[in-house]
């Protein structure tokens, strides 16, 4: 029995060691990245970009196991403001993250936000890409030109829809575009929701004139049919996608949109430092590259202090925009 006791703690004691690399195997140990418990924020409803961005780059840094188990969840309103009050309240919880874009930066301003992106912790900007012009399958313009002419004729019977509140991408997209078209941006009826999830079925519905969300969003129901591209607001055509950009239909007008991630105010700079490197690691990883390509988005990639400032330039961008328009 003394003898066999002593080798049956060697045995129990290699047992103990040996098992952590198998606990934590594919959950991010080796790079640092897991975040036991932690939680990513959409702040509009589902289907929206927020939300495809969310949702996707999570699914992907799980099969690159970069992390595991963590939850998305959605907290929709006021353009992004509720969810974005949301996550300055929960200030020092290193385990949220929240999705973001230019919509939430726009909303912050046109709503009054009593917290805007200046007090959260600037984590990534991720991906970059073109607003989409879309109608229906059944829709009668079947050009950028037809619905343009229509709606110069009359503005505020040919409405359009965005996935964001006043200020945000969608909102200031078809703003300069009718700029460009001689339609003074006031008479504009422009009809706001919460995501383009929301948007989409008035889209589908005829319920509005012509709506304007990322190509992203909406390539599904492009690439089947239920809805007609007639233009892009980028500088280059979208890839695989047969429809001009606005600058070769005649029209002075180059958007794109971007999307990142923020965190609460007042987590450790480790906690931080750990949310930056887990998006690097993302970035580099073939899964997002995969997503990336066939959501057609473009790599907008920055962190930290560098995200910070493209944040507090876009709040002065957002201002300018809205005082060119007069709205």
């Amino acid at each position: 029995m003394r003898l066999r006791t002593p080798l049956a703690l060697f045995g129990a004691a290699l047992l103990v060691l040996a098992g952590p690399p198998l606990l934590t195997q594919g959950s991010g140990a080796d790079t640092g990245t897991h975040i036991p418990g932690l939680r990513v924020m959409v702040p509009n409803t589902p289907g929206g970009g927020y939300d495809i961005t969310a949702r996707t780059l999570v699914k992907d840094a799980e099969d690159a196991e970069l992390i595991r188990n963590v939850e998305v969840f959605n907290l929709p309103g006021a353009g992004g403001t509720v969810g974005l009050s949301r996550l300055v309240s929960e200030r020092g919880n290193g385990k949220l993250a929240m999705s973001m874009g230019l919509g939430v930066v726009g909303a912050a301003r046109s709503n009054h936000s009593p917290s805007t992106l200046a007090d959260t912790t600037p984590i990534a900007r991720l991906t970059e890409e073109p607003d989409v012009v879309v109608v229906a399958k059944n829709s009668p313009y079947k050009t950028i030109d037809q619905l343009i002419a229509a709606w110069k004729e009359n503005p505020g019977k040919v409405s359009v829809g965005g996935g964001s509140a006043p200020g945000g991408p969608d909102h200031l997209a078809p703003m300069q575009m009718a700029q460009a078209a001689g339609i003074p941006p006031k008479e504009v009826n422009y009809v706001p929701f919460d995501g383009g999830g929301e948007l989409l079925a008035s889209i589908l519905g005829n319920k509005i004139g012509f709506g304007v969300s990322g190509v992203g969003e909406y390539l599904d129901q492009i690439e089947s049919g239920e809805l007609r591209l007639l233009a892009v607001t980028g500088p280059e055509r979208a890839k695989g996608l047969d429809a001009p950009t606005l600058q070769e239909a005649g029209y002075d007008v180059e958007f794109t949109n971007w999307r990142g991630v923020v965190a609460p105010p007042g987590i450790t700079d480790g906690e931080r430092d750990r949310l930056v490197a887990l998006m690097e690691e993302l970035h580099d990883s073939p899964e997002w590259r995969d997503s990336m390509k066939r959501n057609g988005w473009d790599d907008a990639f920055l962190t930290g202090d560098a995200f910070g400032d493209f944040l507090a330039a876009e709040d002065k961008r957002v201002v300018d925009v809205l005082k060119e328009l007069g709205l």
